[in-house]
């Protein structure tokens, strides 16, 4: 078990690695300049060139990448262009809104979706399970952005129930916790019913209901269990995607997470904050599912003897 936690941390430095070159290049070829951002357009010429020098913009492309990436070889991502602030203190000063957010939205599309995915599958073809599937296609097929101004027109401007923007309070985290689960109740929704057909056939189901277990024990604890894997699966990438900000959910109810912070950096071209912010996503999506791999190890005895063989 333990070589192969250690066998996927060590992959992590590669990754970490490609997505700065990746995420450094492209930032470099998006149209703009941050010297505008910082000087409003109204600088002179040498002021401008003062300025590129001073953030080092003047040199060579790969000159600067390779300066970051000793600066990340000890750890340091940089300080932003637009705040002069540490990268990793801003992106810290975000994370505990948008763990907020993720972990809301995961509770309510757990709630929904795996009691829904489960009578859906128990009831295959009945007016019950093709309900449940509608349901889940539109949650599915909605964009978060367009459910979230139809969320804020309704309850926030028309009924004045909910605030339409902001973290203030518990009434803050609805509106955007809803629009993040609903697309994620869709998918694990229907991830949780495909699951439990595959397990409900199994002949172990069909001799427990002859020896007299009853029905709901049979669901519970039989073929819940054994159904658990991929769903483990889908939860644990959603969470990962959500700790990693909702970009957009975020951005249309001022949400100060970090999926707006990597927004506005992306606007004002801030390349040191872009790329280490990513960069932290990524590695946190990484932990997010290593985690899970382990998970597996809990719910299946077979994977956690394979783990404990070295992970092969």
């Amino acid at each position: 078990m333990y070589r192969y936690v250690i066998k996927r941390l060590l992959m992590l430095i590669p990754v970490v690695l490609l997505t700065s070159f990746i995420v450094f290049f492209v930032i470099n070829l998006a149209p703009g300049d941050v010297v505008a951002q910082l000087t409003g357009g109204d600088a002179t010429q040498e002021e401008i060139d003062a300025i590129r020098e001073d953030l080092g913009l003047d040199q060579p492309i790969m000159v600067r990448y390779f300066q970051y990436l000793g600066g990340l070889l000890h750890g340091d991502l940089g300080n932003s262009y637009i705040t002069g602030k540490s990268v990793y203190n801003s992106y810290m000063e975000k994370l505990p809104a948008t763990l907020t957010l993720a972990l809301a939205s995961i509770a309510v599309s757990i709630a929904i979706s795996i009691p829904l995915g489960i009578a859906s599958a128990v009831h295959q073809g009945s007016i019950r399970d093709n309900v449940g599937m509608v349901a889940a296609l539109l949650g599915l097929s909605m964009p978060n952005f367009w459910l979230g101004l139809l969320l804020i027109i309704a309850f926030a401007l028309k009924l004045g129930w909910l605030p339409s923007g902001g973290s203030e309070g518990f009434k803050s985290i609805i509106l955007p916790a809803i629009t993040v689960g609903t697309g994620l109740t869709a998918m694990l929704t229907r991830t949780t019913r495909s699951s439990m057909l595959d397990v409900i056939r199994q002949d172990y189901l069909r001799m427990a209901r002859a020896k007299g277990v009853p029905e709901n024990v049979v669901i519970k604890k039989h073929a819940l269990k054994n159904a658990l894997i991929p769903v483990i699966t889908v939860i644990g990438t959603q969470l990962g995607s959500c700790l990693g900000g909702a970009i957009l959910t975020e951005t249309v109810f001022s949400w100060p997470g970090v999926g707006r912070l990597i927004m506005d950096a992306v606007n004002s071209r801030d390349i040191p904050m872009v790329t280490g912010c990513i960069i932290l996503k990524t590695f946190t999506i990484s932990i997010i599912l290593l985690i899970v791999d382990l998970l597996y190890a809990a719910v299946d005895p077979k994977i956690r003897s394979q783990y404990a063989k070295g992970g092969k």
